[in-house]
């Protein structure tokens, strides 16, 4: 089976305007769409559709303008083929975690696209805040460097984080994983890189045996990692870091999904 686990660490660190760093271990899920019916089979801890310690739910990613029930693959085929890029007969990867005792929170999410050659053709990060936004990022083709990584650097249009305006931009680079994943993003003011992210890991089987294992290393990952992202920002709070309000400039976030209602209708008490 292409589906696998990745063992991981996570390392962010901002540069400016205060120093701040930190990392942890963490695991995520590499789910070949293809193979959902097979893992919901196979594992007692993981459930497709269904109730189990990890449970995956196809409407909790890219929730796009298809048609009712069009399953997440289709939703994935279809974006690709808004920007040219024929996904027939090819599968899709999706790196992320699903819920954890029905609770689900993901910082970033990755598909990686192939054709029916095994070529890789796009990747996709689905960025959410904590707003529960999602705003997905398209890489394809023409973005891939001499060493086969996607690369792009592009403003975000999006309130990923208090600390950081709307306007900053990414920098994708996302080597395709395979038994070793090294994934990097920083944030750009400029030319200033301004913070780095990064997420590397070693891929794992995808069995009970290891996914108990992982529930006794990570116990309820994904309120860990939320509370990390609250504890770091009280963090850089404490630092007198600017911070900026959310519905300062609604306008400028752009092609949501699930806009909140802070720049649906933005009001002075949102932050």
């Amino acid at each position: 089976m292409n589906s696998c686990l990745y063992e991981c660490q996570v390392m962010h660190a901002r540069f400016s305007p205060r120093r701040h760093a930190f990392s942890y271990r963490i695991f995520l899920f590499a789910i070949d769409l293809d193979e959902l019916a097979a893992l919901d089979h196979r594992l007692s801890l993981f459930s497709s559709e269904g109730h189990a310690l990890y449970s995956f739910r196809d409407a909790d990613f890219l929730p796009t303008n298809q048609p009712a029930g069009a399953p997440l693959k289709a939703r994935v085929q279809a974006v690709l083929q808004q920007h040219g890029v024929d996904l027939s007969g090819g599968r899709v990867v999706l790196i992320t975690l699903p819920r954890v005792a029905g609770f689900l929170f993901n910082p970033v999410s990755f598909y990686f696209c192939f054709d029916r050659t095994g070529e890789p053709v796009a990747a996709i990060p689905e960025v959410t805040n904590t707003f529960r936004e999602m705003k997905p990022f398209f890489l394809g083709p023409s973005t891939r460097d001499e060493a086969g990584r996607f690369h792009l650097r592009v403003p975000k249009h999006f309130y990923v984080s208090p600390f950081s305006d709307v306007d900053v931009a990414f920098d994708f680079l996302l080597p395709v994983p395979d038994s070793a994943m090294a994934i990097q993003i920083d944030d750009y003011i400029g030319e200033e890189r301004t913070l780095t992210s990064r997420l590397t890991g070693s891929a794992r089987p995808l069995t009970d045996s290891r996914l108990a294992w992982f529930t006794v290393l990570y116990p309820l990952i994904t309120l860990r990692i939320i509370t990390l992202i609250h504890w770091h920002a009280l963090r850089l709070f404490l630092k007198s870091v600017p911070w900026f309000r959310k519905s300062a400039r609604a306008a400028d976030q752009r092609d949501l999904l699930r806009p909140h209602s802070s720049i649906l209708q933005p009001k002075a008490s949102d932050a």
